[in-house]
């Protein structure tokens, strides 16, 4: 019996040293070019592209860095893009959260196809509304204008939240609703006073990948603000290409600039975004 246990804790050791070797592998396969953006953001432009291909620089230069941090096009894309996404955070997640409860706690006619219709509008490409949204934006005077890429983007963040958050309001009892009626409160109330606290957690990660769909935005950005002083952060950083050559060190730098505020929120946010997006998946 003992020989028996103590081949089967032997196993297990080997079973989970390959498993963190196999989960080191993995780590190191896609945090490499991240690595590989801020080293090359630190090196001369000319030891970028070389005969000989170094991983660290001969020569550690911050001159990219400071250009973008001191330069007054780059602050005016960084508001740009934080207010587009910030925008596209708290118009998608008032509008996803509300509709994402209704349709979990109320009886609505056509559920399963409005659901249906939520999951078709995450599998069409953003490329087939831009045609006919730039002609809408255009008669509505809204082109070179912050609400145009705003309300472009919240058309694929809603779904999203409401496909994300309904398991996670249908995970929760409903004596919670009960109480809070007997309490005195109505639909909305029941609703802002208990299921938002309750759910603060399905509620931070939708705010979180609201954010980023904002962030990350480029298309819309490139499509309805042709104007450079509109455009944000992902659409400018063809300035560095011009007919002299490509500037790869301040084109990385600018691409970090870009990453740190992601990386950012998942390190300080983590626990959220994976307890939001786990919580409604067993409903007990």
């Amino acid at each position: 019996m003992a020989q028996t246990i103590r081949i089967e804790s032997t196993r297990a050791r080997v079973r989970k040293t390959l498993q963190n070797a196999l989960a080191i592998l993995i780590c190191v396969a896609f945090l490499f070019p991240l690595v590989w953006i801020l080293l090359t953001s630190v090196k001369p432009n000319a030891e970028v592209f070389t005969n000989q291909v170094r991983l660290l620089p001969s020569r550690i230069t911050l001159d990219p860095w400071i250009e973008q941090i001191t330069s007054w096009d780059f602050m005016r894309s960084l508001r740009n893009s934080f207010t587009i996404a910030a925008c596209n955070m708290v118009l998608s997640t008032m509008l996803g959260i509300a509709a994402a409860y209704g349709l979990a706690r109320f009886s609505v006619p056509f559920r399963r196809a409005i659901m249906l219709l939520f999951l078709v509008t995450q599998m069409m490409p953003g490329s087939l509304l831009l045609t006919p949204l730039y002609l809408i934006f255009s008669n509505l005077k809204l082109l070179n204008s912050y609400p145009a890429p705003v309300l472009t983007i919240a058309t694929g963040s809603i779904p999203f939240i409401v496909i994300t958050m309904r398991p996670f309001f249908l995970s929760l009892p409903k004596s919670l609703d009960e109480a809070a009626r007997i309490d005195g409160c109505g639909a909305l109330g029941a609703f802002l006073r208990i299921m938002l606290p309750v759910a603060r957690v399905g509620l931070i990660t939708g705010l979180v990948f609201c954010f980023l769909h904002g962030w990350n935005d480029l298309v819309y950005s490139m499509t309805f603000n042709v104007k450079d002083v509109m455009r944000p952060l992902t659409a400018n950083i063809y300035k560095f290409m011009d007919k002299y050559g490509t500037r790869w060190n301040a084109i990385m730098a600018y691409g970090m600039i870009l990453v740190i505020p992601v990386l950012l929120i998942f390190i300080f946010l983590q626990r959220y975004i994976i307890g939001g997006l786990t919580s409604g998946a067993i409903k007990e």
